[in-house]
């Protein structure tokens, strides 16, 4: 798996696959959850070509050894950081893009030069056997491999010894990898969640952040890791917000959303009664209906949610959206930072320095300005939680480094042995002397005296 060659016509493989098995991956999700076809292709498809593209178009690029700096006993010698695979890795995708999620991290390791076993989740029935039965006839059977399990079976797959581990779920989920991983000592990347706050200044264009904000939060009836959470605003912005929200979502997806071809459906009944459960916090301002028999529950609004309530407990991952009043950004800020660390944090302001306020006063793993999602389209920028929401990262180059051991490499010459007696004893005041000036790193301007 390490050659060029090898990783390129791996990933041009997995291109195929994305290519003529489109309309199959398309079919799979709609079966699943009812994906809108528009929503599966641009983040099931798109968004992996975009990835595979970044990948066979840098590939060379990134292999390559980079030479770094040396000091002053090093000059002649060859000092470089070596690209090395880390060997058999595990990638654990999630249900709610059951392609993309898998396929992201997928390209990163191939592009390394790993093996890999790749679990799909069991929960997306028709995508699992997609994955088990189509995407092994694309890839070398002797280095990757799909498997398909349930929790009981991923427990037992966790005892073995992989190299390194990928999951994408939930918190509660990756304590349980983490804790397997810690038994071989195996290197994790978890991207998990959180609730992602969006803070919405009184000052900005109301329409605007209406349809933004209801596009990422009901976009696959909002089973999405960085969905839009809850929003915080002042009282007179919620006033205003309100009709507009309600006005976004009658535009995108009818009078009638049920019957609108571009909502998805939660992804089980598990799922669905739990997000069912959460419509008790606040009061119902938008939406609220629901159809168990369909999984179906209208894109929602709750208002009047206490910090106490049972849908500020948990990550929704489901079409509700909340909003809680704050008296001005900082209340905003404050009751950001009293909370885990989310997965993204949102703020819409027509003041720049509102946003880059929210910016700097915060932290979460990703942040997004003046819209929802669209940061996770760049595969220039790094995408992954921190503390609660997840650690490391992936998109780009980031998933190669993430899949790839940097081995820190000194190459030195046999001869010119007079210099090496300067560190070999007996030690004196004289040999110290010249090993500082040899290997000191000076701060600029500064200069030692022999």
């Amino acid at each position: 798996t390490r050659s060029l060659e090898y990783r390129m016509a791996q990933l041009e493989a997995l291109g195929r696959f994305l290519e003529e098995k489109k309309q199959d991956i398309l079919e799979a999700t709609a079966l699943d959850m009812h994906k809108p076809p528009f929503e599966a292709e641009f983040s099931e498809v798109l968004l992996c070509k975009n990835e595979l593209n970044e990948a066979l178009n840098n590939l060379s690029r990134w292999m390559k050894d980079k030479h770094v700096d040396k000091n002053l006993a090093t000059q002649l010698d060859s000092a470089f950081i070596r690209k090395d695979p880390y060997g058999v890795v595990l990638i654990i995708g999630p249900w709610n893009y059951p392609i993309y999620l898998l396929l992201v991290p997928l390209i990163g390791a191939i592009a390394a030069g790993n093996c890999v076993i790749i679990k799909p989740s069991e929960l997306t029935k028709n995508s699992e056997k997609l994955m088990e039965e189509v995407l092994p006839k694309y890839l070398d059977k002797d280095c990757f491999a799909v498997v398909t399990a349930g929790v009981e079976e991923t427990t037992r797959l966790l005892e073995n010894k992989f190299d390194y581990i990928f999951f994408t779920g939930s918190p509660s989920v990756g304590r349980i990898i983490m804790t397997a991983a810690a038994k071989h000592l195996t290197p994790v990347t978890l991207e998990l969640g959180g609730k992602n706050p969006c803070y919405v200044s009184d000052t900005c264009d109301v329409q605007n952040v209406a349809r933004r904000v209801a596009w990422g939060r009901f976009f696959n009836a909002g089973q999405t890791c960085i969905a839009p959470d809850y929003v915080l605003c002042s009282v007179e912005m919620q006033e205003k917000l309100m009709p507009a929200l309600r006005e976004a979502i009658t535009e995108f997806y009818g009078s009638e959303p049920r019957d609108s071809p571009d909502f998805a459906r939660i992804v089980g009944d598990e799922q669905f009664k739990r997000v069912q459960a959460l419509l008790s916090s606040g009061r119902v301002a938008i939406g609220g209906q629901t159809d168990e028999k369909e999984r179906y529950i209208a894109p929602t609004v709750l208002v009047d949610v206490k910090p106490s309530d049972p849908a500020m407990q948990e990550e929704i991952f489901g079409p509700i959206l909340l909003i809680i009043t704050v008296a001005n950004m900082d209340e905003a800020i404050d009751f950001i930072n009293s909370r885990e660390r989310p997965l993204v944090v949102y703020a819409f302001s027509s003041d720049n320095k509102e946003v880059n306020q929210v910016l700097e006063r915060t932290s979460s793993g990703g942040f997004c300005g003046n819209d929802t999602l669209m940061h996770v389209t760049l595969t220039s920028l790094p995408f992954g939680g921190i503390g609660s929401s997840g650690m490391g990262m992936c998109h780009g180059q980031f998933t190669f480094d993430t899949f790839t051991h940097h081995r820190g490499c000194l190459q030195r010459g046999t001869g010119l042995e007079p210099i090496n007696t300067l560190r070999y004893p007996p030690y004196s005041t004289h040999k110290m002397g010249l090993i500082r000036t040899a290997t000191s790193i000076k701060r600029r301007g500064e200069c030692f005296l022999l």
